[in-house]
């Protein structure tokens, strides 16, 4: 069975758990970007946000969205479109985000990802798994109001200082707050021959680390 919608895992887990150490995420306005399920967003609204909204360019992950939305009983704004799409609501006091991280061979998988892995647009991004990681880092701080603060989750394989550089070469102030090592899921199994081959991944290594980044602007 092919499952249509990114489903909760250990990324999003940390970036909630980011979310709610960091304190700000209350009485705040709240973006997050490349929703899914809304978990991340609905997280949000359950810390007391003042309002969230939530975009997904993927039609089954909006209707997802709103009924997880429905089924938990918050508010939140659900919103069919490109993270782009997020300036014309611009600022907002908090931008969060998981979006898709996973280096990409060019010429398609190396292997079978299983189906329940979920959609490939979730996490595929390239062959070095910033398609949508760099042009998120170097214009997020547009979203943001004075004070504002992002909260990104991604993994190593992406290129964690690049993050961090390319945030603070638009004058945000930019950190690593979490991390967490996790055993490859199948979409890592399937591409960690490929990873060895082009350097990212140690031999016979088959754990991967996950970061959360938090930039403030001033």
């Amino acid at each position: 069975m092919t499952i249509e919608v990114y489903q909760p895992q250990d990324d999003s887990r940390l970036l909630v758990e980011s979310m709610r150490l960091s304190g700000l995420i209350r009485h705040r306005r709240v973006l997050d970007l490349c929703t899914g399920s809304g978990f991340v967003a609905i997280a949000a609204a359950e810390m007391g946000c003042a309002d969230v909204t939530a975009f997904d360019i993927c039609a089954h992950a909006v209707r997802c969205s709103r009924a997880n939305v429905a089924r938990a009983g918050v508010d939140v704004d659900v919103r069919e479109g490109s993270w782009t799409d997020a300036f014309d609501s611009a600022p907002f006091d908090v931008v969060v985000s998981n979006p898709p991280y996973v280096p990409t061979p060019a010429d398609g998988d190396v292997e079978m990802i299983p189906p329940g892995a979920g959609p490939s647009w979730a996490f595929n991004a390239g062959p070095d798994g910033r398609m949508v990681l760099d042009p998120l880092c170097a214009s997020v701080s547009k979203l943001l109001c004075d004070g504002g603060s992002l909260l990104l989750v991604q993994s190593a394989f992406a290129g964690t200082r690049r993050s961090l550089d390319t945030l603070r070469s638009t004058g945000l102030s930019a950190e690593v707050v979490a991390s967490q090592w996790i055993p490859f899921g199948p979409v890592l199994s399937a591409r960690a021959r490929w990873l060895e081959q082009i350097g990212l991944l140690r031999s016979g290594c088959r754990e991967e680390e996950l970061v959360v980044i938090r930039a403030d602007k001033p």
